[in-house]
């Protein structure tokens, strides 16, 4: 029954040393052992302490009891994930955790240097993303769910269990008989993705057996369509000047136009712009046939205005 989860660490070829996320629940610990046991002696585990429950501090104490018993190096990191204004919870946890794990990974004098780091989502991981996504009406970066393998700041990142169901990787686990944690909030249904968890994919894995498999191979497909749009975003942009020039984003059709305002305002400014702030930047790029036309919408925690012949940015 674990035959997916070690077909798909077979096919992992990360560089080593190799940094291993680390929460002390099951999946992670799967991972962690799994490569330990691969590259012994070649594998850090990386810890965030989330600050956020009472038993914050009890996943590092089990996390640093259980490393040190299997001799695994353990770096941790503390965070203050609370939400801003705006932001969900969740989003705020996740950005704190990934910004820790870099900084783990590339800390000053720390040895050895870590270049790669592994985190342990699994195939229901990618099916909640993708079924989130479809509740949010995403496009195709949003459908594309989570990518296998990308990079940020030096740092390659690999989800090497993508492939694998959450039943498989902790039916393995089961086998080694090591003992993991179970974190409180992943029962709370408050948490959307935890309902799609405990209620949907039950009920597709009775209708839809092969769903995982079948929702990934739509999240590839949406993948590369998110690539080939951000590759003519960046054509468009490059040719309308960044800012881009009014006149120049009027001579664009209107997917095309909305494709390299998306672009644009992510890439320059890291917001996303909702469907109905986007439409009405469209409405009034279409109306900006005067120099006397202003612009001022409201998009993230700043305005796209008007500036002379060209589209600018200030935060409010």
């Amino acid at each position: 029954m674990t035959q997916a989860f070690d077909a798909a660490l077979r096919a992992f070829t990360p560089r080593l040393p190799l940094g291993v996320g680390f929460s002390g629940g099951a999946d992670s610990t799967a991972l962690l052992l799994a490569c330990h046991a691969r590259w012994p002696g070649q594998v850090v585990a990386l810890h965030v302490n989330h600050g956020l429950q009472a038993a914050a501090d009890g996943f590092e104490a089990h996390c640093r009891a259980l490393c040190e018993r299997l001799q695994i190096p353990l770096r941790t990191g503390h965070v203050d994930a609370r939400p801003q204004p705006g932001q969900s919870p969740e989003d705020a946890a996740r950005r704190a955790r990934y910004a820790s794990l870099g900084a783990l990974a590339l800390a000053d004098g720390a040895t050895p240097a870590i270049k790669d780091i592994a985190i342990a989502q699994h195939g229901d991981d990618q099916a909640e993303t993708l079924l989130l996504a479809l509740s949010r009406g995403a496009g195709a970066p949003g459908l594309a769910a989570m990518p296998a393998q990308w990079e940020r700041a030096g740092i390659q990142w690999y989800r090497p269990l993508l492939g694998v169901a959450g039943q498989d990787v902790r039916r393995w686990l089961q086998d080694q008989g090591v003992p993991w944690i179970e974190d409180p909030t992943n029962t709370d249904e408050r948490y959307t993705r935890n309902r799609i968890r405990r209620q949907l994919l039950p009920a597709l894995d009775a209708v839809f057996p092969q769903f995982r498999d079948t929702f990934a191979r739509s999240a590839a497909h949406a993948a590369q369509a998110s690539l080939l749009l951000q590759e003519m975003a960046q054509g468009d942009l490059a040719a309308s000047g960044d800012p881009p020039r009014i006149a120049a984003l009027r001579a664009l059709s209107p997917p095309r136009q909305a494709n390299l305002l998306r672009h644009w305002l992510r890439q320059a400014h890291s917001v996303v712009p909702s469907a109905a702030q986007l439409a009405e930047l469209q409405a009034q790029l279409a109306d900006c046939a005067t120099r006397g036309h202003r612009i001022r919408i409201r998009v993230g925690a700043g305005f796209v205005v008007r500036e002379g012949e060209m589209l600018g940015w200030y935060n409010s």
